[in-house]
């Protein structure tokens, strides 16, 4: 089975992006690899549609990491994955949207390559990305939005997020903010305080991509309200610039299709 291709030997990974959770936006190769593996390492966010594509066979395992409930720290889920490559297993390790956006990936490639193991990336749809396709808007507007940063707020419980506000108050950007719902009133705060005007458009969204989704619109100085309000327990994206100003749940959107077709 080793020369089909996808794997160039066995005992060698794949680190494989879930997306934001609905399977049909999983890659065709993301596909194939979890079809052809021999053992899947999953992260706890990874959507169950996604998982349901793993055969029976292939061993799934896993190693999910939520917010004070860590069930693997890092250098464990390092070791597992070394360990089950080194005797000829085919190993995916599944992570929720691109393992290259906030996803650990680089303890994990090093601790495969100083075993002397081959391991490569398969991207994935990231959150911000699955976002925008729910509120119906592109992160990139001529003239308004010429760049797009990621940033994560995710902090310790009770700590203040170590980020450069000043720098991320760009008003002809939008800012996508990963694992900051704990931290919206800092991020609110620190860009308000660098400049950013209060009323720039924000967007929340919860379990981008999939049915459960929640979209909420609101501006960046009512961010804190939103987020404590609004959010439920999902992994939530936020969104911030001029470029959300015209955005359109795609629920509402929906919404509006029905009614105009009952008329």
């Amino acid at each position: 089975m080793a020369g089909d291709g996808i794997w160039n030997q066995d005992g060698s990974v794949w680190l494989v992006g879930a997306g934001p959770g609905d399977p049909d936006l999983l890659t065709r190769k993301a596909e194939r690899l979890l079809q052809s593996a021999d053992v899947v390492f999953h992260d706890a966010l990874v959507g169950i549609g996604v998982l349901n594509l793993i055969p029976a066979s292939v061993e799934r395992i896993s190693v999910g990491k939520r917010s004070g409930r860590h069930s693997k720290d890092q250098r464990s889920i390092d070791q597992m994955i070394v360990d089950a490559a080194l005797v000829s297993r085919r190993v995916v390790r599944l992570k929720g949207g691109d393992p290259s956006i906030f996803g650990r990936a680089t303890e994990e490639l090093a601790a495969c390559r100083a075993a002397g193991i081959a391991v490569r990336i398969c991207p994935g749809v990231t959150a911000a990305s699955a976002a925008a396709a729910d509120l119906g808007v592109s992160l990139t507007l001529r003239g308004l939005a010429r760049r797009l940063t990621f940033v994560t707020a995710h902090v310790v419980r009770g700590a203040v997020p170590d980020v450069d506000w000043a720098a991320l108050a760009d008003r002809q950007a939008t800012l996508a903010v990963y694992m900051g719902k704990a931290a919206a009133a800092h991020v609110s705060a620190g860009l308000i305080a660098a400049g950013l005007p209060r009323d720039t458009p924000v967007a929340l969204v919860e379990n981008a991509s999939l049915p459960e989704r929640l979209t909420f619109l609101t501006r960046l100085d009512l961010l804190p309200l939103a987020a404590k309000s609004a959010l439920r327990d999902g992994p939530a994206v936020i969104l911030i610039g001029e470029a959300l100003r015209g955005a359109c749940p795609v629920d509402q959107f929906q919404s509006r299709e029905v009614l105009h077709a009952g008329k």
